[in-house]
């Protein structure tokens, strides 16, 4: 009998099982507990049983409630790290910290479901007809453009939050190969269109449409085999000779770093891990490469004497250091604070340290929200939190590189590598800043997150922009994860996390320009948009 109780528990265990499903694609954007390379398949996988909900969906109102109860556990458990950050290291109430991830969960899956209920309302006379193959594609397309640009609004509303986008799950997949043409947010489209197919012939299953439906999983494959093939074509090649770079991982806890009784014992582990010999006598570093705010303290409130041990160190290895610390500058006197790399030298001058004014300089320009700028209206949040904030002044969108030896080294600070259009910038060359990148540098410290899902997660992240750029990343943190990552998006070598340490290794440089690195995400887009062009044609014929 269909009483109301039956149908209550109907609509629970779909709005459970939605859930349950969002909560299974959040495993496939690092490893563990998956292993790598069952990442890609979770992620169209259960995208695809999304997308089924959505096709069979009764209208607009149901899809949208599908893709955001999807979004809701998608994001919850995904982000969950960002509690540790909150309650464990900043002292905020637990249930205002577990509200506060839930209500950014909340917030980033409004796009999932509007690109659910966009795809709906483009479709729904398709969905009910016995289309053709061309019918077929169109939804297909159309679901893939909703969700690539939905991504895209939301890497770049509000500052941009881009984390999760589900073309880091495909690092190690067949769809890696399309990154240097058309960057994540192709891999992205490809990925979503791969669930739609899957999706719609499930929709077919035991129709007149079933051979309709499968094109779409044929043009699948065949994207697929041609990101196998595109692996295989070489976008860039070596500039100058390999250089021998140490990455340090210090490992202090993030309880202690910001500590005032605590901070020269950091520097100290930072000291001496930078300082020791190398394995083999050939092995002497060229570039010694430590994390964000490995100084954690303006410049000018550090001693002379703690500079003069780094200038030391330098010339005891012979080697130039890249550091993160935070600058204050006073020129002319307006006080300017930044979060910064600094690069230098054994014949670097004292005062050239002391005033931050070093020849190699990166002045972080994405900020973090509520970390390094308080966005109007939420001073509160910020108070309720017992964390070191910095309301820090922007960089330049573009900077000059790093020239060291043979190569250009082209820093970014923590989350900035999380924005692909930016970090391109950095690669093509410029007549006003000189070369482009040869070699990327992440500096990150983590050590807000714990041993948490967000250090691998991050990872993958990197791996795509070596990728996408045919650069070898390099990524020194404090606490995880420290690796070298080849030109092909590949770990070469890595300092397991929460673990103290130092990894030396031999990179190449490279050169060349792939089409992502010149067009960025504009053909993407623009592929995208007109897929929604014709699938907004489509309706207004259908309606006629």
């Amino acid at each position: 009998m269909n009483n109301p109780i039956n149908r209550l528990r109907g609509f629970s265990r779909w709005h459970a099982r939605l859930l349950g499903l969002g909560a299974i694609h959040a495993l496939s954007f690092s490893a563990g507990p998956l292993p790598h390379w069952s990442l890609p398949f979770v992620q169209v996988f259960s995208l695809a049983i999304l997308a089924f909900h959505v096709f069979r969906s009764t209208g607009l109102q149901q899809a949208a409630v599908a893709g955001f109860l999807f979004g809701l556990s998608n994001f919850g458990l995904g982000l969950y790290w960002l509690y540790i950050s909150m309650h464990e290291y900043g002292g905020m109430f637990a249930p205002l910290a577990a509200t506060a991830v839930l209500l950014l969960a909340a917030g980033l899956a409004l796009f999932i479901a509007f690109a659910c209920a966009l795809t709906r309302w483009l479709s729904a006379a398709h969905l009910t007809l016995h289309t053709d193959y061309r019918r077929q594609l169109l939804i297909a397309t159309t679901w893939a453009s909703a969700w690539m640009l939905t991504e895209w609004l939301r890497g770049t509303m509000f500052t941009g939050f881009p984390w999760m986008n589900i073309g880091y799950a495909h690092v190690e997949g067949v769809l890696a190969g399309w990154a240097p043409l058309a960057g994540v947010y192709g891999v992205a489209w490809l990925a979503a269109f791969a669930a739609a197919a899957i999706a719609l012939l499930a929709c077919a299953k035991d129709t007149e449409n079933d051979a309709k439906a499968a094109i779409g999983v044929g043009l699948t494959i065949l994207a697929g085999l041609a990101g196998i093939a595109l692996t295989h074509v070489g976008w860039s090649r070596p500039l100058g000779e390999p250089m021998i770079i140490r990455l340090v991982q210090g490992n202090v806890p993030q309880s202690e770093k910001f500590d005032p009784q605590l901070v020269q014992q950091g520097i100290a582990t930072y000291m001496k891990l930078a300082a020791l010999p190398p394995k083999e006598a050939s092995g002497e570093p060229d570039l010694i490469v430590l994390p964000e705010t490995v100084m954690p303290m303006f410049q000018d409130r550090i001693p002379p004497a703690t500079w003069r041990q780094w200038l030391d160190i330098a010339n005891a290895r012979d080697a130039s250091l890249i550091m993160g610390i935070p600058l204050h500058d006073a020129a002319g006197g307006n006080d300017r604070y930044t979060n910064s790399a600094i690069g230098f030298n054994a014949a670097t001058p004292l005062n050239e340290l002391m005033s931050g004014q070093t020849a190699m300089r990166y002045d972080k320009q994405h900020l973090v929200p509520f970390g390094e700028f308080v966005p109007p209206g939420f001073r509160w949040f910020v108070d309720a939190m017992s964390i070191p904030l910095g309301d820090f002044d922007q960089g330049a969108a573009r900077q000059p590189a790093f020239k060291i030896d043979d190569q250009m080294i082209a820093p970014d600070i923590c989350y900035e590598d999380v924005f692909g259009e930016e970090i391109i910038l950095s690669v093509r060359d410029s007549e006003e800043h000189g070369p482009g990148a040869s070699i990327l540098v992440n500096m990150s410290n983590l050590g807000w997150f714990g041993d948490s899902w967000a250090l691998r997660q991050h990872l993958q992240i990197s791996r795509m922009r070596a990728i996408e750029t045919a650069r070898p990343m390099i990524r020194a943190t404090n606490t995880g994860m420290t690796v070298a990552i080849g030109p092909d998006g590949a770990v070469r070598a890595a300092i397991e996390p929460m673990r103290l340490g130092v990894l030396d290794v031999e990179v190449q440089g490279m050169q060349g320009q792939t089409p992502y690195v010149r067009l960025g995400n504009l053909p993407a887009l623009v592929w995208a948009l007109l897929f929604l062009l014709l699938g907004f044609a489509a309706r207004k014929r259908q309606g006629k």
